[in-house]
């Protein structure tokens, strides 16, 4: 990537193996440029939560039914009991 700074992040030990890889490391050095690269409007990634709500909402579901499904979702990779 032309123009680029190294930096240090602190992450979890299987990430850092992941991050070993030359390739892995350099897209995610682009992930993070794009999602972290200030401009005017929205980021890439509050477009993109946009429109998975849109099409949630399309297809009938209410922001309780996210949060329902959310929840549980959360509650089973926590391993604990979905409320």
């Amino acid at each position: 990537m032309p123009d680029t700074v190294p930096v240090t992040l602190e992450v979890e030990p299987a990430v850092a193996a992941a991050l070993a890889d030359p390739r892995t490391r350099a897209a995610m050095g682009r992930l993070v440029s794009r999602v972290l690269r200030p401009r005017p409007g929205p980021s890439e990634l509050a477009q993109a939560i946009a429109a998975a709500k849109a099409e949630a909402r399309a297809a009938g579901l209410t922001d309780a039914d996210i949060d329902v499904e959310l929840d549980a979702y959360n509650a089973e990779r926590r391993g604990g009991p979905t409320a």
